[in-house]
């Protein structure tokens, strides 16, 4: 079985790789980074939504590009390489669901109610509630019910704005809220707002809840295994230019360890990645999540090494890798669960 890319998803890369470093260069993820709140650039928005970057998966026939899930992996692993801020994973998911999502017109954030008290690790502070990102900034916010009941809901993201609590985000670019569960949550616009939908027969159903989910969590890997390979990049270019003792600090043999370790993180993560694309197995995007996971925060941090007391400082790129990292564990589905997942499926496997 021949498992390697196609010239046409070579080519997707490269289009979205070209596209991202034209609108969202260095310099607009630094001025993102150092002017002030956090807000969802909308240009930005529609030219990505003008693109097909949110309609990738869409049926042609209904305005969309008509590609699948590995095709949509590919694209995010660019978007994670440059960083791209935004409610990225949601706003794809809302395509043909939440009107104007595909094109970029509306920003879609997503409550995962089965994440209630999630996101208590280093990413952010404690306190009980869903993770929200990008609430201010949202025109709409899909709630994706429990395990087993089955409900995804589109509710307006200013009804849901009043009952938010803001938390501190170790992301610059990252603001955070917490939700308690929709239920308790009064929105009385929540009824008013399903003519928002494009299509509300699609939000029912538990497998569409839990496909959703799944895809939520296979999208955020993606992302996370960008930023690995990009610190891989980082971190060998900065050891082939930085001297010491009148040598590239690339040419020592710890130096050298840490890169190769890097590399061997972000290609594991990466075939993992790539391989849950192609299945969709509940264990395999649990797998690829957890091990995506690992090789950004590792990477990050070992980048961080590479560039020794320069990686410390504001300036360098270095800290906005590691700190977007350790929020992208904390969303959909952390470590603990996606062990717990693969465990599970190892039983049922052996029974």
């Amino acid at each position: 079985m021949d498992f390697r890319l196609t010239d046409d998803q070579r080519a997707l890369r490269a289009g979205v790789r070209e596209l991202l470093e034209g609108r969202f260069p260095r310099e607009r993820l630094r001025a993102a980074v150092d002017g002030g709140p956090p807000v969802v650039d909308r240009a930005l928005w529609r030219g990505l939504g003008g693109a097909g970057f949110f309609a990738l998966r869409l049926r042609e026939a209904d305005g969309g590009v008509g590609l699948g899930l590995p095709e949509a992996v590919l694209a995010f692993e660019e978007a994670g390489r440059a960083l791209l801020p935004g409610p990225l994973v949601a706003t794809h998911l809302a395509a043909g669901v939440v009107e104007g999502a595909a094109e970029g017109r509306a920003v879609v954030t997503a409550l995962d109610v089965a994440g209630d008290g999630a996101g208590d690790g280093a990413g952010v502070e404690d306190g009980a509630g869903a993770l929200v990102e990008h609430l201010a900034s949202a025109d709409a916010v899909l709630a994706i019910g429990a395990p087993g009941d089955g409900d995804i809901e589109a509710l307006p993201a200013a009804g849901l704005a009043r009952a938010a609590r803001p938390v501190r985000s170790v992301d610059p670019a990252t603001p955070l809220h917490r939700l308690p569960h929709p239920d308790r949550v009064p929105c009385p616009d929540r009824v008013a707002y399903s003519d928002r939908l494009a299509d509300p027969a699609r939000l029912a159903g538990p497998r569409s809840a839990g496909r959703f989910r799944r895809e939520a969590v296979l999208l955020t890997a993606a992302l996370q295994l960008g930023s690995a390979a990009r610190t891989v990049e980082m971190a060998v270019r900065h050891a082939r230019e930085r001297f010491q003792f009148g040598r590239p600090i690339g040419a020592f043999q710890a130096v050298q360890h840490l890169c190769a370790g890097m590399l061997v993180r972000a290609e594991t993560a990466r075939s993992v990645v790539y391989a849950a694309a192609v299945t969709e197995d509940a264990g395999e995007v649990a797998a690829a999540k957890l091990l995506a996971d690992e090789a950004a925060v590792r990477n990050a941090r070992d980048c961080l090494q590479v560039h020794g007391g320069m990686g410390f400082t504001w300036e360098a790129d270095v800290h906005l890798h590691l700190k977007r990292a350790w929020v992208r564990a904390e969303q959909w589905q952390r470590a603990a669960d996606a062990e717990e997942e693969l465990a599970a499926g190892l039983l049922r496997f052996g029974a």
